[in-house]
């Protein structure tokens, strides 16, 4: 019998509940993560339990939400954070390091494993073949502690990627054209499993930023399959021997299948204040920008800020408008320095953020009363940015 890609790693991992739509399995968790606006209340949960060692094959702490430390209780928490890492046994990525989801696909994804994440952009490491979801903590705890994870089995989704992207198209407008069919609503015991010629085409960085938005469709995950393309990525990582070819079955059999023509999707945006309120960018033009902010965990890879300095090469932010880039790591951040990206858009006037979760969850860099900001992050809910009264759009960094 032929199987999807989710239903290969699920039969790896289940523990209990048969692989049919609708019905209740429990899964091994091979990887947790927590951050530290949702992992004091995780370990705290794990303490109360008598616990003694974490059972997933690893777990690591990230801090990337409160980097800019206002008040003494964000760093009491960090150091609570750290110092239970070291007792229990797991990895702790301190503030700077990066946002937690480019850093583990960088350090800790791996196809075929399992991922418990409480932060609900987890499926990012879908990218690399693998089953990442995003989740509540106590059901995070749970996993770390050594017990199933349950869920509904969900209807399985085939998106099929068909032609090649034009000049100044990116996969942000190709998860917005998504958005645009399947909207953020009614989608969540759904999965996506990414296939077509199309994949050949598209590098880890751009499937990681159609991954990581599979949360603002409302998903339960998004997967592609781990190929040559995942293979050289990992290959830079320095972990080619955690890298397993896992392609997708043509014969397998999906609940919908859904096709993308990437050779017909034009330049989009999301308009204020959803995901999936999507137009082309040439029905917005001339509306004035008072902001444009570059990162966060989509569209914050080397690719991506390497284009927009291009761009800026020779030229000068306008004096009315505030650059800001925000690398989505350390490495990141090393290797536009060492390759003079960095240079480039210092140069042109941008603003360096730390690579952190920053202007994405409205830490700083708030826009002004009644102001417009263009933004390469995933969600524009009002108010999100720090200011009710702000016109947050979505856009790609090509945009």
């Amino acid at each position: 019998m032929s199987n999807t890609l989710f239903e290969r790693i699920i039969s790896d991992h289940l523990i209990s509940g048969k692989m049919e739509e609708g019905q209740e399995i429990g899964l091994k968790i091979d990887q947790a993560l927590v951050q530290d606006a949702t992992g004091p209340l995780v370990f705290l949960q794990l303490e109360s339990l008598g616990f003694e060692r974490i059972k997933t094959d690893l777990l690591v702490t990230y801090v990337d939400h409160n980097t800019h430390q206002f008040f003494p209780e964000n760093v009491d928490d960090q150091h609570y954070l750290q110092s239970f890492s070291a007792k229990y046994g797991a990895y702790f990525s301190k503030a700077g390091n990066g946002i937690c989801h480019q850093v583990h696909l960088e350090r800790f994804a791996q196809p075929g494993k399992t991922l418990l994440g409480a932060d609900s952009h987890t499926p990012t490491s879908g990218a690399l073949g693998m089953l990442a979801i995003g989740a509540g903590g106590l059901d995070v705890a749970m996993a770390i502690a050594g017990y199933p994870y349950f869920i509904r089995f969900p209807r399985i989704i085939r998106v099929e990627l068909n032609g090649k992207l034009r000049p100044w198209i990116s996969a942000m407008d190709v998860i917005l054209w998504m958005l645009g069919i399947f909207t953020t609503r009614g989608n969540s015991n759904k999965v996506l499993e990414y296939s077509g010629e199309g994949l050949e085409y598209l590098s880890v960085s751009q499937r990681t930023t159609l991954a990581n938005m599979g949360a603002e469709i409302g998903v339960m995950a998004s997967v592609f399959p781990s190929d040559q393309i995942s293979r050289q990525f990992m290959i830079k990582q320095q972990r080619e021997a955690e890298w397993e070819e896992l392609l997708i079955d043509t014969h397998a059999s999906y609940a919908e299948v859904v096709s993308v023509p990437l050779d017909e999707i034009v330049s989009l945006a999301a308009k204020p204040h959803s995901p999936d309120n999507v137009c082309p960018v040439s029905e917005i033009e001339g509306v004035e920008v008072d902001q444009i902010c570059i990162g966060s965990c989509a569209n914050s890879s080397y690719r991506d800020l390497a284009m927009v300095a291009s761009v800026l090469k020779g030229n000068k932010v306008s004096p009315k408008v505030s650059l800001l880039i925000s690398p989505g790591s350390r490495r990141i951040l090393s290797v536009i320095t060492k390759s003079r990206v960095l240079a480039e858009l210092v140069d042109a006037g941008a603003r360096i953020m730390e690579p952190a979760c920053g202007f994405c969850i409205g830490q700083g860099q708030v826009p002004p009363s009644g102001g417009v900001s263009l933004r390469t992050s995933n969600r524009n809910y009002q108010g999100r940015c720090g200011n009710k009264d702000a016109k947050v759009y979505l856009v790609s960094p090509e945009t």
